[in-house]
């Protein structure tokens, strides 16, 4: 079985809890994690004047991922930094291209899941994802959030993300805080959840 996990990341924020959630699918027997990212859409010196380039230089190694990719998987994690409460444009980008996959019906049925970042602890986390599952149902998707039996969404005595619908980190305003261990402990938890849904959904 084998679970895509898709994502964008600037600065490399998205790309830690994407890494996480794919070992969490690992966990599980017989499941294949592939680690993808969406095609870049802004030019290089634009993203050297936002300070970006070092970032993208670390996941060079991360295939860009294909339309056709998402319907050969059998569960997608998508994973994307929230833009004013809504996915980025990389990420929206490359969902507008995925018509033909609806009009065939060939995400129907399959496990789909959100990961995200925002830059402050309300930025916009839980409309991103929810937001985010508009697309994934329109798609005749089975959404799959991070349930409470992940206890470090419990937590009180430190800063940090993940929710009821997903595993997420708080970047810091200036972009230096990357996801905490509990954070990548979600995401680990929601990949391990996603692949064995999964797994009974295609037995």
């Amino acid at each position: 079985m084998k679970v895509l996990v898709v994502y964008y990341s600037m600065y490399g924020h998205v790309y830690k809890l994407a890494e996480a959630a794919a070992e969490g699918t690992r966990s599980v027997a017989n499941v294949e994690a592939v680690l993808r990212r969406v095609p870049e859409t802004l030019p290089e010196d634009v993203l050297e004047k936002m300070g970006a380039v070092e970032a993208q230089k670390q996941q060079a190694d991360v295939p860009v991922c294909t339309v056709d990719e998402l319907g050969e998987a059998d569960a997608i994690i998508f994973g994307t930094p929230t833009r004013f409460g809504n996915m980025c444009g990389q990420m929206r980008q490359f969902l507008d291209a995925t018509g033909q996959l609806w009009m065939n019906g060939a995400l129907v049925g399959k496990v789909g899941s959100v990961v995200t970042s925002s830059n402050t602890q309300h930025g916009g986390q839980e409309s991103t994802i929810l937001t985010f599952h508009i697309t994934l149902l329109h798609h005749g998707m089975v959404v799959v959030g991070l349930p409470y039996a992940f206890q470090g969404q419990m937590l009180t005595d430190q800063i940090s993300g993940c929710l009821p619908y997903g595993a997420s980190t708080v970047a810091g305003a200036d972009g230096s805080r990357f996801p905490s261990e509990n954070e990548l402990s979600g995401a680990r938890y929601q990949g391990e959840h996603v692949a064995k849904i999964a797994k009974k959904l295609t037995t």
